[in-house]
């Protein structure tokens, strides 16, 4: 019994991770591309650079939901508790 309780723990603090990674990228990624659409309008001839750098921010960004992702795996997956 308490081995389900343990899986039971880790598959909802898991799907609680991967969710709230997912939500926290979906912003920032979404605050992101709306500063550097703003930064176009008011000086499109420093495009490049805005791009650039608005690129590194996305990958950034998405790395933090990745490594979410894998800590999530492990809490699934190399759990000592779980026997």
């Amino acid at each position: 019994m308490e081995n389900a309780i343990m899986v039971a723990a880790a598959l909802v603090g898991a799907g609680i991770t991967m969710g709230l990674a997912a939500i926290g990228a979906g912003i920032g990624d979404g605050l992101v591309t709306s500063r550097f659409i703003e930064g176009i309008t008011r000086q499109p001839e420093a495009k490049s650079t805005l791009f650039t750098n608005t690129l590194i921010s996305v990958g950034l960004i998405e790395s933090m939901a990745i490594i979410a992702t894998v800590v999530a795996l492990i809490m699934l997956y190399a759990n000592p508790l779980i026997k």
